[in-house]
């Protein structure tokens, strides 16, 4: 059993757990960062419909979104360096952290990749044919006229996104990392569970509605230029 509840304690414990929200975020800039590179190259057998590879960004699509993140963090932090040693690489120097990031990377690449590709087929076939009518090669068509336009069409899903990774990485301390909840854990040793957890709860809350905020800052920027184009023209 805790102790007494103590309302004061929630402030002694904020200062405590914040110290630590850097690991949070470097584990989320880390992870959206690799997951929208490794998304971009997974939407593109899917985009133009190449047969074998298609087919297996399909399956790992429908495996990551299919199966618990928890999972899918044990099974990386295990299965990786089963398989690297297999080859001869031994990587049982490499931080807990590494495989975190990896794991939520490959977690957001899955699910951005079908953001991509959904956003792209929103985009009206006719602009690119017109790209092709004079003379761009299928690269100028999708990176000077297809994504530009994705892109905005895509913003909004994101931003979910994102901040969802956010949320799911309060499991990255179950591979031992010490980030908020992990220090969370450690301080609830002082049997004050609730106050901690009403603290640790607090600040993901602030997190979570400043990254809303600046999504919907720039999302704003996005309309009024689009707005303004369209006055333009």
């Amino acid at each position: 059993m805790g102790k007494a509840f103590d309302f004061s304690l929630i402030w002694v414990y904020l200062p405590k757990l914040l110290s630590y929200l850097h690991v949070t975020l470097f584990i989320v800039l880390a992870s959206v960062v690799c997951g929208v590179l490794l998304g971009l190259v997974i939407a593109l057998p899917r985009l133009y419909r190449i047969p074998l590879l298609n087919r297996l960004v399909i399956i790992y699509i429908s495996y990551t979104r299919g199966t618990p993140i928890l999972i899918q963090l044990f099974l990386v932090y295990y299965g990786v360096p089963e398989l690297l040693k297999a080859v001869g690489i031994d990587v049982s120097d490499v931080q807990p952290l590494v495989f975190v990031i990896l794991t939520y990377a490959l977690h957001f690449a899955a699910y951005f990749s079908e953001i991509v590709r959904s956003s792209v087929n929103a985009i009206d076939r006719g602009q690119a044919e017109a790209g092709y009518s004079i003379g761009m090669s299928g690269y100028a068509v999708l990176t000077r006229i297809v994504l530009p336009q994705a892109w905005r069409v895509a913003l909004p899903n994101v931003a979910n996104l994102t901040i969802g990774t956010l949320k799911d990485t309060s499991l990255a301390y179950t591979l031992g990392v010490m980030d908020l909840v992990g220090r969370a854990e450690m301080l609830g040793t002082t049997y004050h569970f609730l106050e901690i957890w009403i603290a640790l709860s607090i600040i993901y809350y602030v997190v979570v509605l400043f990254m809303e905020f600046l999504y919907h800052r720039f999302e704003r920027r996005v309309q009024r230029f689009e707005q303004a184009v369209t006055a333009f023209d």
